[in-house]
């Protein structure tokens, strides 16, 4: 394998420069299916390169198909194997323009602490009230009309539970309809569908979800990435950018945004809709965490601030209920909820019916309200031995201090590099997401994401004790290596 210098001073980090050598030689067949690859100890060796950073290299290979780690044999490339065999290509059918990598799936190894996911804990489903909204739907006269095929717009009685909610929270303006999807993943995909078409520009944050960011990257989209500062969204770049760009519409996170947990102010808010307005482009409001405030007072929702009604809600019981159960829906004028209603039905006809039924039953029984307090109750107690631990054992790093949510953003004392950092965090028994699955176009090595949602408060605590000693482990083996050449100087 002949791999060029890399460049230190590049502002793209020396494993993604690794792993684009590397993977332009296995996409070129100059490094053939069933190739062995240099040991990751052999390879930092002769490059002189941490053996972390080759690491993370190989892991985005891994992650992306094209070479696969035999335990006790090494790693080897498997791209191209099938075109040598006779069969299909199925690379080489699929090939496109690159993609974001997609994000880490969660270890299996049950000793790992895992900051990694974004989503609520199962220990606290209340499954015994879920059973019983699910026998009393089951028990219903109707249930045969349940099961059959239903409307692409969603389950009728909770879509107008739903809109009648939003007209009495001042959401839904006279002219707005709903629809259900399976979750807001859908209905920013089927937004996608309707206003995209391949080239367009959309206004994101950054760093952002990595659900939208992959979701718009595969239509096409061109990304135009906002920085995100302690409060949200950074306008005046907004604005600077506008003038740059015709973007089709926005899409923000209003409410702990996924990754950093910032939520935008009332002020930036009303500045937001107005910059909108005048650049006239809609605006995709994504509340999915919005029901999750653990203290402090609420901001009205872009939606409620909107007079000239060009925004779209999006929510979801996903992150207050059981996100098995994929229940969202968007909320929006007339004429392009029909539109979604029509991309739905060429997409997946409808969303499954008795979900939605038994989410109905479970919200008008009271049993929601119950579900909610206890979840909100449980969210304060993981955020705050979250952001305790960070105080207490992260070394001279950053993070948000959300009121809500599920995640805290981590910036790490420079020069560390998250991604670098992760293998040898997995093997003392913790893991994170890096900031660079999130980045659009401010790279920020040093970043990464911690959700804390679904960890007990005592693993909260344990986990972050782990990273601290891990970040301060790297951070003097740094320093010893940068203060024999200041000596020499």
């Amino acid at each position: 394998m002949d791999l060029r210098p890399l460049d230190p001073q590049s502002e793209s980090p020396l494993y993604r420069q690794l792993y684009e050598q590397v993977a332009d030689q296995i996409r070129t067949g100059r490094l053939v299916a069933g190739e062995r690859l240099p040991a990751t100890r052999e390879l930092a060796g002769q490059l002189g390169l941490n053996r972390t950073t080759v690491s993370a290299a190989y892991e985005i290979l891994e992650t992306e198909g094209l070479i696969t780690g035999q335990v006790g044999r090494g790693s080897f490339v498997t791209r191209g194997q099938a075109a040598r065999t006779g069969g299909i290509d199925w690379d080489g059918v699929l090939e496109r323009h690159e993609l974001p990598p997609a994000t880490p799936a969660p270890s299996g190894d049950r000793d790992v602490i895992r900051f990694v996911v974004s989503r609520p804990s199962d220990a606290l489903f209340p499954l015994d009230d879920f059973r019983a909204s699910c026998a009393a739907v089951l028990g219903r006269a109707d249930l045969a009309d349940i099961l059959q095929l239903g409307s692409p717009s969603g389950y009728e009685p909770l879509r107008r539970y739903l809109l009648d909610d939003a007209r009495h929270q001042g959401l839904a303006a006279a002219g707005d309809d709903l629809i259900i999807t399976n979750g807001c993943q859908q209905s920013l995909d089927l937004i996608g569908r309707v206003l995209l078409r391949p080239g367009d520009s959309v206004v994101v944050e950054d760093p952002v979800y990595t659900g939208l960011k992959n979701l718009l990257a595969g239509m096409g989209a061109q990304l135009i990435g906002i920085p995100v500062g302690a409060d949200g969204m950074d306008l005046a770049h907004m604005e600077r950018s506008l003038r740059r760009e015709r973007p089709r519409f926005l899409v923000v996170t209003s409410n702990f945004q996924n990754p950093t947990g910032t939520t935008l102010p009332a002020g930036a808010r009303r500045a937001l809709l107005e910059a909108a307005h005048n650049a006239g482009f809609p605006v995709i409001e994504n509340d999915a965490y919005g029901e999750l405030r653990y203290h402090g007072q609420p901001a009205p929702s872009l939606k409620q601030l909107d007079q000239r009604n060009g925004t779209v809600l999006l929510r979801s019981f996903s992150k207050v209920s059981f996100p098995g159960l994929r229940v969202g829906w968007a909320l929006g004028p007339k004429p392009l909820i029909e539109r979604l209603r029509h991309a739905k039905e060429a997409s997946d006809l409808h969303t499954d019916q008795l979900s939605q039924a038994v989410l109905l039953e479970f919200v008008e029984s009271g049993r929601l309200e119950a579900h909610h307090k206890r979840v909100l109750q449980a969210g304060a107690e993981r955020l705050a031995a979250a952001l305790s631990a960070c105080r207490e054992f992260l070394p001279q790093g950053r993070w948000t201090e959300p009121e809500g949510g599920m995640n805290l953003w981590v910036r790490l004392p420079k020069p560390l590099d998250a991604a670098e950092l992760l293998p040898h965090a997995q093997r003392e028994g913790v893991a994170y997401v890096p900031g660079r699955y999130f980045e659009i176009s401010r790279r920020e090595p040093g970043a990464l994401r911690l959700s804390f949602a679904g960890l007990t408060p005592a693993e909260i605590r344990r986990g972050i004790e782990i990273l601290g000693r891990v970040v301060r482990s790297a951070r003097e083996s740094v320093l010893e290596t940068v203060e024999p050449t200041q000596a020499m100087v």
